[in-house]
Parts: C-alpha cells; structure tokens; sequence
C-alpha cells in the first residue's frame, strides 16, 4: 500500500485560514479532493493522511467529511486546543467516535512563542493524546523548534510523533551541520518518526531536483532508518515549486540515488505511514 502522509485541503469560503494570504499565489484558492484524485491514480498513492491547516474545529470537522466521502483518504490529522487540557480532553472525546480521527497537530510556527511546543499547559495536552494512543505531527521548524523535540519524546515516552518536513533542512544554504546535530538528538527517541515531504526549498525553489534531496533523506535514513521515514506530497503547498508528479518522482529519483533497496523504499513510500496512523488497506 503506497500511502502519502501529508496533504491538505482547504476551503476559503468554509474556513478561516489565517496565515493563507493573498501573497501565497496559486495556492491562495480552494483546494477538494476532486483536484488532487487523478493526481494520485497517476502516481500509484492507495492512501492519503489529510493534514490541519488551521487551528480550528471548523477545519477538523471539515476533513472528516472529506474523509467520509473519500475511501482513498485513509487518517485525519486534526487540531485541538493543547494548552486547554479540559476543552482537549472534551473534542478528543468526541472525535475519537470517527474512525478517521487518527491524530493532532497545531500550527505552533505560527506562535509567536518559539518554545510553545514545551509550554507546561500544552504538555499537559499531549498526555491526552498519549493517554487515547493517538499521534502528534510536531511542526519542528529548525532553528526554532527542532530543538525541542527530545523535551517532548522526554515527557511523553509512549506519544508517537513525527517530525513534519524533516524540520526543513536548510538545503538552500547547504550549511547541515546544526540540522543534522538536532536530527541526530530528535532520532535516539523510538517514538519519533519523521517525514520525508515539503522538502522543496532549494535556492531556486522552481528549478528543484532529486540531487537537493539526497543530503538530508541521506541523513534521515541513516538516524531514523527507513521503518521510521514516511513520504508525504504537501500538496497543494507543492503547487509553488512544481506539482504533485514533481513531487513524487524527485522523491522517488532521491530514493534511488541513495541506493535504497525494496524494503526500505516500501516502508518510507507506505508501509511506515500505514503502521503510524494505523490505515487500514
């Protein structure tokens, strides 16, 4: 089963989407299913993880339908309020009724509190989804949360959690040493995982290939091994540097730079994201 851990989509007359501004281009627009399901048929995907892009109910409620409606999207991350452990422990309640309701994540590089990640309050919300064996999608941006990590894996022993974007390498600078340290730190905790998506940065972010992504899918393959690495399109935020056929042929052509053999390759293309959210074939 070939499964892509990571898209989103987004309805601007249903939901409000703070960050998404009229400067994001073509990707300022409402993005269905209906857009992204041929470009899955051709790239072979079984199963999608459809991802929050707000820090709102509305947005949750709206992926599962979507999820309702769709037999290829296989998990829902969604949002609830971490640093409110009683209104946390109250929507865990009721979305855990979903079978599609799989995990958590909140746009914290959105916080302008680099160390939101660590606040005790939302420690206390990641206890819940602990405590319920749901996942966390950590959004570790490197410099400003990446750090974190271990603090989390620390706290939270038995929270399954992964990594969004590999922290986003700096491949546009090519300066890896302090990523990779933090990498390093973040892998020696069994329950983090980490995904291979949003990866797109290069310094010509149109001119992107495989040949910028083998340093830091190098790196994450030796901390993490392949059984922890799952692939993910981010798409429609792959729209502003390719598409979603870009995305996953580079991908594929980086897997195969780095010599990755069958096993591992169906484990980072699949098998991996289907054991972390639990996706039925």
């Amino acid at each position: 089963m070939i499964v892509d851990s990571h898209q989103h989509f987004w309805d601007l007359d249903e939901v409000e989407y703070p960050w998404l501004v009229p400067d994001y281009g073509p990707i300022y627009r409402t993005f269905k299913p209906a857009e992204l399901e041929p470009q899955l048929a051709a790239a072979g995907v079984d199963r999608t993880v459809l991802v929050q892009a707000a820090n709102s109910f509305a947005d949750t409620d709206s992926m599962l339908r979507h999820a309702e409606r769709h037999d290829w999207i296989g998990a829902v991350v969604g949002w609830v309020p971490l640093e409110d452990a009683g209104a946390t422990s109250q929507a865990l309640d009721t979305y855990l009724g979903n079978p599609f309701f799989k995990g958590v994540r909140h746009l914290n590089h959105e916080e302008a509190d680099p160390d939101w990640l660590i606040r005790p309050e939302v420690i206390d919300g990641l206890h819940l989804l602990e405590e319920r064996d749901l996942t966390f999608d950590v959004i570790a941006v490197h410099p400003l949360h990446l750090k974190h990590v271990p603090a989390l894996a620390e706290a939270c022993p038995d929270l399954r959690m992964v990594i969004d974007h590999l922290a986003k390498p700096p491949i546009a600078s090519g300066e890896y040493d302090a990523w990779k340290a933090e990498m390093t730190a973040a892998a020696q905790y069994p329950n983090v995982y980490a995904k291979v998506s949003g990866l797109n940065t290069a310094a010509d972010p149109e001119a992107w290939t495989a040949a910028d992504l083998v340093e830091s899918i190098g790196h994450a393959l030796e901390v993490f091994g392949a059984e922890r690495l799952m692939f993910g399109s981010d798409w429609p935020v792959a729209i502003l540097a390719g598409d979603y056929a870009k995305v996953w042929n580079e991908t594929n052509e980086a897997l195969n730079e780095l010599g990755v053999q069958d096993a591992d390759r169906s484990a980072i293309l699949g098998d991996t994201a289907a054991t972390f959210y639990r996706i039925e074939s």
